[in-house]
């Protein structure tokens, strides 16, 4: 398929019902076409993996062709220009949060650009960040904890910004470390602990947060069960 097939295809299956939908869930939806994400990776299956046609859909500028552009693109042979090109672009949680998902957590510079990224002020590269960290404590098996400790200050740091969709990214990078083995759970409790005492009505709501899943039976007994069979 090319990128004009792609574009017809996603007229296509254009739902207004779905437009209104993303916009109560904060998504832009100026530039969309209302299609839902098993529709784009039926799309991205057909397609397969291609660099440049990956390119040309994150060019087109809209919701469901850049998300479509991360699922197909090569990871092999995303450039760390690319990523600040793309990440700049973000300007919904969604585009942002499916490209670290699906794509920017796959390339070698993923750690670089979470120190990187976590510093900048706009909204959604700063996210990124954050959503970078969570979807690496669950699918980078290889890492060991001191990959994830190291991240521990920039959490701490970034907990006082106010902005909703940056504390609650922070708040799942914080919970997804706690949750990746019991030696992380620990030292996560008492990072968010500590993230409680800063007064801060988003670092406490962070840590109070964060605090009632990863003390919680439930995890303690996953844990375990998956360290001690």
């Amino acid at each position: 398929m090319d990128v004009e097939q792609i574009i017809k295809e996603l007229e296509n299956l254009s739902n207004p019902e779905d437009l209104e939908g993303m916009a109560r869930f904060g998504i832009d939806s100026s530039k969309a076409y209302g299609v839902r994400m098993p529709e784009l990776t039926s799309i991205a299956r057909k397609t397969g993996k291609n660099h440049r046609l990956a390119l040309k859909l994150w060019e087109h500028g809209y919701t469901e062709s850049r998300i479509l552009a991360s699922l197909i693109d090569d990871p092999g042979q995303v450039t760390e220009e690319q990523m600040e090109r793309w990440a700049l672009d973000f300007n919904s949680w969604d585009v942002c949060d499916q490209c670290c998902m699906k794509l920017f957590r796959k390339t070698p510079y993923a750690y670089q650009k979470i120190m990187d990224w976590s510093s900048r002020e706009e909204l959604f590269v700063k996210r990124a960040a954050f959503t970078l960290i969570a979807t690496l404590a669950v699918h980078d098996k290889k890492a060991d904890d001191n990959k994830f400790t190291k991240l521990f200050p920039i959490i701490i740091r970034e907990s006082t910004d106010e902005r909703n969709y940056v504390k609650k990214a922070v708040n799942w990078a914080l919970r997804q470390i706690g949750k990746r083995n019991l030696t992380l759970n620990k030292k996560t409790v008492q990072i968010a602990e500590e993230i409680n005492k800063i007064d801060s009505k988003s670092a406490k709501w962070i840590a109070k947060d964060a605090l009632r899943e990863l003390k919680s039976e439930k995890v303690e007994k996953r844990l375990k069960a998956k360290f001690d069979p």
